[in-house]
């Protein structure tokens, strides 16, 4: 069973990425870390002051992330399902989210 805790870094099994590892499928983890990496560098407060998108994937509105779980502002783990989920229905995969990335410099 995988395990969640609302704040990153708390240990070492406990970091967003290690929490990613988790939940991913690991055919698609490369791409999903890429992604996350340059949207969000791995912060789950990580705000655009220009648009106002929050957390790791860097959802816009970051309300949407609450179909995710109430904890979505602090839990990366709730964050991750968001972002995974998201990839999966507007572009099948991660892997396909991040050939988008690659050209267009966002998803």
């Amino acid at each position: 069973m995988p395990r969640h805790c609302a704040s990153p870094g708390s240990g070492p099994g406990h970091t967003p990425q290690a929490i990613a590892a988790q939940i991913v499928p690991a055919s698609q983890l490369a791409s999903f870390d890429q992604i996350i990496s340059h949207e969000s560098g791995w912060n789950v407060s990580a705000t655009n002051a220009s648009s106002g998108a929050y957390g790791l994937g860097q959802a816009l509105p970051a309300s949407q992330m609450a179909s995710a779980g109430s904890d979505w502002q602090t839990n990366a783990a709730t964050q991750i399902k968001w972002a995974l989920n998201y990839m999966d229905s507007r572009y099948g995969s991660p892997n396909a989210a991040w050939t988008f990335w690659q050209a267009h410099n966002w998803y």
